[in-house]
């Protein structure tokens, strides 16, 4: 009996000793707060955002934790500031919102970037850690991160869009200064106004036409409003995401923390989040030819002016390079578009 109650004891000691280290490790794990402007249900909250938080809190053994926040702290547009200032620790966002403050990214978001949204992520993430990353305009937060939308599309509520004469005073909704010149360079009259906007702008036909991915036309409940489809080889435009830290927050992990965090960011996220916005593209052009959608192909004249209007832009671009910090953009445009080359004849 004696014995038996040692036996006891031993193992109700061995189990209050694990109850207390899982204690101890419980108190000492690390909670990061993320503030996320999408709804719970958005495909980059499920299939990007939260796959990432996983992968984070395997990667550091449960030391590190990604809390995602029920309400976005701000609006879209200040989700750079939320994370730079230290609101919020992790935020995510489109460099596009910002355009003054990124045109360091702008090379990115011209015509032609891409038609692989992977590629296109992963050439940018290593245009960034090759050229950018030390770049003044990201100070104060460390970059998890980067991502490509994917192929800008031409959308038209009423006709096939295939030559210049066809965008003639089309007024068109758009998002940034690219897109911006794009569209009055073509004749067209470029409209700004969120892509949230975009339902009601043209029910109420203050709209013709809307720039979006495919993506977009359907996430955005524009099936309807949007059958005329005119796809851009390479694209009409991009543009270009964030995943960021708070650099004060991230420099106070440990070096172990930080690599293993890293292990699961980076061109693994990026390559993420280029897959997960590939697949939505696939499957809403699915959805949109089996809808009876018309897909066109711009005229030869329709795209030399598109390409002669990139390489004005770009030249313009670089051209100003050392007022945003860059002392060889064409250089950056050169690697980008080659590693974007590389990534996609694999």
């Amino acid at each position: 009996m004696l014995k038996n109650n040692k036996i006891k004891s031993l193992a109700v000691g061995i189990g209050a000793g694990l109850v207390l280290s899982s204690i101890s490790l419980a108190a000492k794990a690390t909670t990061l707060t993320m503030s996320n402007w999408v709804p719970p249900t958005h495909f980059v909250t499920t299939d990007i955002l939260q796959v990432w938080a996983d992968k984070v809190d395997a990667a550091t053994d449960g030391r590190v934790n990604v809390r995602m926040l029920p309400k976005p702290i701000g609006s879209p547009a200040q989700h750079w500031e939320l994370v730079r200032k230290g609101v919020v620790d992790i935020t995510w966002g489109n460099f596009t919102y910002e355009p003054d403050r990124f045109k360091v990214m702008w090379f990115a978001e011209m015509p032609f970037n891409g038609e692989r949204a992977e590629a296109t992520s992963v050439a940018l993430w290593d245009t960034y850690q090759k050229y950018l990353k030390d770049n003044a305009a990201f100070a104060g937060v460390k970059v998890l991160g980067v991502g490509s939308l994917g192929p800008g599309v031409i959308n038209h509520s009423s006709k096939d869009i295939v030559s210049l004469e066809d965008l003639s005073n089309q007024k068109v909704r758009m998002g940034g200064p690219i897109q911006k010149r794009l569209l009055e360079e073509l004749g067209a009259v470029p409209v700004a106004a969120p892509a949230t906007k975009a339902y009601e702008l043209l029910e109420g036909r203050v709209l013709d036409a809307s720039l979006h991915t495919l993506e977009s036309v359907v996430n955005f409940r524009l099936t309807e409003q949007l059958p005329h489809h005119t796809e851009i080889p390479g694209g009409f435009y991009d543009a270009t995401f964030f995943l960021a830290i708070n650099e004060r927050k991230w420099n106070k992990l440990s070096e172990e923390d930080r690599q293993a965090i890293m292990s699961v960011s980076g061109e693994v996220f990026s390559s993420l989040w280029g897959q997960e916005f590939q697949r939505q593209i696939d499957q809403a052009e699915s959805e949109l030819q089996a809808a009876g959608h018309s897909f066109n192909t711009p005229s030869s004249a329709l795209l030399e002016k598109i390409a002669e209007i990139r390489e004005r832009m770009i030249e313009d671009w670089a051209s100003e390079g050392e007022t945003f910090g860059v002392s060889k953009p064409l250089e950056i445009v050169e690697f980008h578009q080659n590693r974007y080359q590389e990534l996609s004849d694999k």
